[in-house]
């Protein structure tokens, strides 16, 4: 019996083993966020704020546009450098809805924050997440993480 786990224990540990360390299985996915971008811009349906400027260490994760009745969404997924996710959500829709849907119920609004020349809201969102929204005519820009918040005013300056 021993030599039957044995046998079927080794291909298991090479499969392991060829993952993680020949192909870096524990790297995240990086996308290129370039298409979703372009079909949010293509439907005019608010002015896109695309991140840019960022070093290196903030890779993009993933990148949606979709429509429905409440709105256009863009969704931009990050990693900061230290390896914490953040959301960048664009949209059309009510900003009352959209925070209260991004941040959950238990968001706390925590004063102004100013980051390069716009007014931002402060948040303490779900689970200890940190965010900033931005409300303008026509659009809401809503970022939102579990990184610290100087990585999260890091992103919100990118995207400003």
């Amino acid at each position: 019996m021993a030599l039957s786990l044995l046998v079927l224990v080794i291909p298991v540990l090479l499969i392991v083993v060829t993952y993680r360390f020949l192909h870096n299985g524990d790297q995240p996915v990086v996308v290129d966020p370039g298409p979703a971008i372009e079909e949010a811009t293509a439907a005019n349906r608010f002015p896109v704020a695309v991140p840019a400027g960022l070093d290196a260490g903030w890779r993009p994760v993933s990148a949606v546009f979709r429509t429905g009745e409440d709105g256009a969404t863009l969704r931009l997924g990050y990693l900061s450098p230290t390896g914490a996710g953040l959301q960048v959500v664009e949209s059309d829709a009510p900003s009352g809805g959209l925070v209260a849907r991004e941040l959950g119920t238990d968001a706390r609004d925590r004063g102004s924050d100013r980051v390069d020349g716009h007014e931002w809201r402060r948040y303490t969102a779900r689970k200890g997440e940190n965010a900033l929204v931005l409300a303008e005519s026509g659009r809401t820009i809503v970022i939102v993480g579990d990184a610290p918040l100087d990585q999260v005013r890091t992103l919100a300056a990118s995207v400003s």
